[in-house]
């Protein structure tokens, strides 16, 4: 797969074919993460403005975590046995389904119905489009491509339409909201079936169509076989098994899970306490939760800032492996931060725990594409996007259990400063360079051939860039 080039592409690094595949899929994850940013500022409130308790919705949002944990292996397996293409499109269809139902549906039932189809699309495109660019990249100039880059673009591009999401999505039902007649405008010209914070929903399933249309029009991929019913069926558990595997064969696919870990742990710690902490500031939870969006918009910005930096920090750093070791140890250097001000609401304390809480997102940024770049030169085509969502369920149930972990504790310092060492560890895990000889991993489990080692692979590629840190729920 690696060595057949795409029709009308051309070889070398920084060729037009390159190129042309970095703006595709820098344009991908900005049509596949606006409409998560868009829902992202106004879901809770239209489920409450619907009748839905707290539990309720709590409930809600667990079924859509166990739809993505569930199928998060064998839709990555589907993706490496059926194609990227098509699963991308599912994914697109599941999506435009999920938003219609979460933006007009009035019942429980069927508000369920639309987090398991999100919860299902998630899972499905979850690594597809990163592994289509490194399929696509690979084509055109063989294994030992330049990575880094494009995958920093991606996660640049992902942070920037969480960030313009959320700022539209929690701006648009604000608007509608103005005028002697909150909400008279958008209840009106729909026949009162569509409240202002339903908007954002229904926007994003503008976008999601717009997703399908390029993905179908746009998107090439290298050659595979022909997949037939039968080969579906027993390829997808053999590539499943051989992801699952690869961690304790491959110790550089070992510390990039663990790390991905790390990350889940401190992504929930942030996500579960500061909140909280923004309520206590400004005095009222309608004010919290609108310091908390502009936060969450300063944090995606950063995280962006950080995955643009990554090719720089990688040639600042001597290499892809110390470049992750710096980045995680940036975010944890935050987490402290955050931890040392919980307990005091001085102005200059809160000055630093938004420092803190920026450094988190900046330097999980900065850390993810240098990690994934090193995943890839591990795996092949035929499982890469079952490592990716191998990667993905580790940060996912550790993110799960920190968040039960964390709520059990006593709010102030150990909370932070407990995740922080856990994400410590993950970057300590990146103080020895790996020198081994592995091999790349095919769908049936055999071996297509040596790789070098991480170092001397690295060192061969430009000094250049995971995706950014994304929100648990789309």
């Amino acid at each position: 797969m690696t060595g057949s080039r795409l029709p009308g592409t051309a070889g070398p690094s920084g060729s037009p074919g390159i190129r042309s595949a970095r703006r595709r899929y820098v344009t991908l994850c900005a049509l596949l993460w606006l409409p998560p940013g868009l829902g992202m500022a106004s879901m809770v409130l239209l489920f409450s403005e619907r009748g839905m308790s707290v539990a309720a919705i709590a409930a809600l949002f667990a079924v859509h975590s166990l739809t993505v944990a569930a199928l998060e292996l064998p839709t990555g397996g589907l993706s490496d046995v059926l194609g990227r293409r098509p699963v991308l499109v599912v994914a697109g269809v599941l999506n435009v389904a999920a938003g219609l139902l979460l933006g007009l549906g009035g019942t429980a039932w069927v508000l369920t119905a639309g987090m398991v189809l999100m919860g299902a699309a998630r899972a499905l495109s979850s690594g597809t489009a990163e592994a289509w660019y490194v399929d696509t990249v690979h084509a055109c100039s063989g294994p030992d491509a330049e990575l880094r880059t494009g995958l920093a673009r991606g996660g640049s591009s992902t942070s920037a339409a969480l960030a313009a999401g959320i700022l539209l999505g929690g701006a648009v039902p604000w608007l509608l909201g103005l005028g002697p007649d909150p909400g008279a405008l958008s209840s009106g010209a729909t026949g009162g079936m569509v409240p202002p914070l339903a908007v954002p929903l229904l926007l994003g399933v503008v976008v999601r169509v717009v997703f399908i249309g390029y993905v179908l029009t746009v998107l090439r991929e290298p050659p595979r076989p022909p997949a037939t019913v039968r080969a579906v069926v027993r390829g997808v558990p053999a590539t499943v098994m051989d992801g699952l595997r690869l961690g304790g064969r491959d110790s550089v696919v070992r510390r990039v899970l663990l790390s991905a870990a790390a990350a889940g742990s401190a992504l929930a710690a942030v996500e579960l306490l500061v909140p909280g902490r923004t309520a206590q500031v400004t005095g009222a939870p309608d004010s919290g939760a609108m310091v908390y969006a502009a936060l969450s918009c300063a944090g995606f910005l950063c995280s962006g800032a950080g995955s643009h930096l990554a090719p720089f920090s990688a040639r600042v750093a001597g290499s892809g492996e110390r470049a992750v070791l710096a980045g995680l140890g940036t975010g944890a250097a935050g987490l402290l931060l955050l931890g040392i001000t919980a307990a005091s609401g001085h102005p200059t304390a809160t000055a630093v725990a938004v420092a803190g809480f920026c450094l988190v997102y900046l330097g999980l940024g900065a850390a993810s594409p240098n990690e994934n770049e090193l995943l890839h030169r591990r795996v092949s085509s035929a499982g890469r996007a079952t490592a990716l969502s191998v990667q993905s369920l580790a940060q996912q149930l550790v993110g799960a259990l920190t968040g039960l972990a964390v709520g059990v504790l006593r709010p102030g310092p150990l909370p932070w400063l407990l995740t922080g060492a856990v994400l410590l560890a993950g970057a300590l895990l990146w103080l020895r360079r790996t020198g081994e000889r592995t091999v790349r991993v095919t769908a049936a489990g055999g071996a297509a051939g040596p790789l070098p080692s991480a170092a001397s692979a690295d060192d061969r590629a430009p000094r250049r860039t995971r995706p950014a840190p994304r929100p648990t729920v789309e």
